[in-house]
């Protein structure tokens, strides 16, 4: 037997207030939709479950064998209610499962988790790299939970917030002389570039910036790894242009490469947490965007 759960509340209400209008007011009804719903429940029943005694409604004797298991599944269904509306970070052992690229995840991953180890120490993560077309997708099925990137077109009911600020420069091998005095604009389009992109071909910020300008660079290698990329740098005359953030990490890795302000204006490449507006008001989403935000200041290579 399928019945509206919503019936036991006014079930409840008529039963405690001893009146159809008293129960009208305690959950904001009108009378008459309190009288339909009681009619649907006697003949859901086969009950009058209350009858007119002068101006109080007495239960019959099946409403009172109703009322301590009507009463008792009502408080189950609020206590429910209350923990899916409360989240503890510190008590929680969710996984929370973000959509990286490797520049992102040498910068992010170490402050977050050390600091997930302090306030979440049972929480957990998960990384893994999709298609940017797949975002919108994988957000709305709850494959993901968030998605780091930079800023994107996206669906409507893609929400999204700034985290990281970051600019661009460029990595060029020390040793080499042409390299012993800071990069002028000159310099850097004559100089052999890399692009490290996942596409085999098209422009990235730089190639959009010259154009404007009705320039261009002469791109001698397109690869898919930043560290790879640094490996080529450190071995040869050929210049990278990448982000700050993860330049500083890699840069560590090599005693020849020396790390140049960006000769060209280009736009900034900041970092923005993304989510689907369905979880827009779920409170474990919200305490990891609160979390994320938190940690602006540590997303700084020491």
């Amino acid at each position: 037997m399928k019945i509206d759960l919503n019936l036991f509340t006014v079930f409840e209400a008529i039963y405690s207030e001893g009146s159809l209008t008293q129960a009208a007011k305690r959950l904001n009804l009108t009378q008459p939709a309190i009288s339909h719903a009681l009619s649907r429940l006697r003949e859901r029943l086969d009950d009058p479950l209350f009858e007119r005694h002068g101006h109080k409604m007495r239960p019959t004797p099946l409403a009172q064998n109703l009322l301590p298991e009507v009463q008792s599944a009502l408080s189950q269904l609020n206590q429910a209610l209350q923990v899916a509306h409360r989240f503890d970070a510190s008590k929680s052992d969710k996984t929370y499962c973000l959509a990286l690229r490797d520049v992102i995840e040498a910068t992010m991953l170490p402050p977050l988790m050390q600091n997930l180890s302090e306030q979440a120490p049972q929480v957990k993560v998960s990384t893994t790299r999709i298609d940017r077309k797949d975002m919108s997708q994988k957000l709305a099925s709850g494959e993901l939970d968030f998605a780091v990137d930079v800023l994107l077109p996206n669906a409507p009911q893609v929400k999204h917030q700034k985290i990281i600020e970051d600019e661009l420069v460029v990595l060029v091998n020390s040793q080499l002389p042409q390299h012993s005095q800071p990069m002028n604009e000159d310099g850097y389009l004559q100089a052999k570039h890399i692009v490290v992109s996942s596409r085999s071909s098209g422009p990235d910020l730089v190639d959009y910036a010259l154009s404007s300008r009705g320039l261009n660079r002469n791109i001698h290698l397109r690869c898919q790894q930043y560290y790879a990329a640094c490996q080529v740098v450190a071995n040869s005359d050929l210049v990278l242009t990448m982000p700050k953030r993860y330049a500083l990490v890699l840069s560590r890795h090599f005693n020849n490469i020396e790390i140049m302000a960006m000769p060209i204006h280009s736009s900034n490449v900041d970092i923005h947490l993304y989510w689907h507006q369905s979880r827009d008001k779920d409170p474990a989403s919200v305490w990891f965007r609160g979390f994320i935000q938190s940690l602006a200041g540590h997303w700084q290579p020491g």
